[in-house]
């Protein structure tokens, strides 16, 4: 039953961090529209003080480059690009999600990743995806806080 409880009492505090989150009206960092042609995501949305970054890539002319090395770097100047565009930087990541298509990359992008910070590491996830679009090793996607 107390268990039960906790879970009741989390789902009522979720929603209502929900709520209140949508209440605080949205920003777009680099925003798209329905009416655009490209491709259907804006870069980032304020809503508070979070900022939700969409997945990115770290793409060469629309392909991953040759090096996986050079590709985690292109990914994270990628993220840093749209966290910059909101006037943060990449120490007020939260938390980080990385996909990647191959698992045994992950020392490899770990030896990137850990240069774009200086103070403590965002809380992070590195999962397993599969294919990535455009035959891409890696996808990240953030969420920062200005406080």
């Amino acid at each position: 039953m107390r268990k039960a409880l906790l879970v009741v009492a989390g789902l009522g505090l979720a929603v209502g961090m929900a709520s209140d989150l949508s209440a605080q009206g949205r920003e777009y960092v680099n925003p798209r529209h329905a009416d655009d042609d490209g491709l259907p995501f804006s870069g980032a949305v304020w809503v508070g003080d979070l900022l939700f970054l969409s997945g990115t890539l770290g793409l060469e002319n629309g392909r991953p480059p040759s090096d996986a090395r050079e590709e985690a770097r292109l990914v994270m100047e990628s993220l840093k690009g749209t966290i910059e565009a909101a006037g943060l930087t990449m120490d007020d990541l939260v938390s980080v999600q990385v996909f990647c298509s191959d698992v045994d990359l992950y020392d490899i992008f770990n030896s990137v990743y850990r240069t774009y910070f200086t103070g403590n590491f965002p809380a992070r996830a590195f999962l397993g995806s599969g294919p990535l679009l455009f035959g891409a090793r890696f996808e990240v996607q953030g969420i920062a806080s200005r406080n």
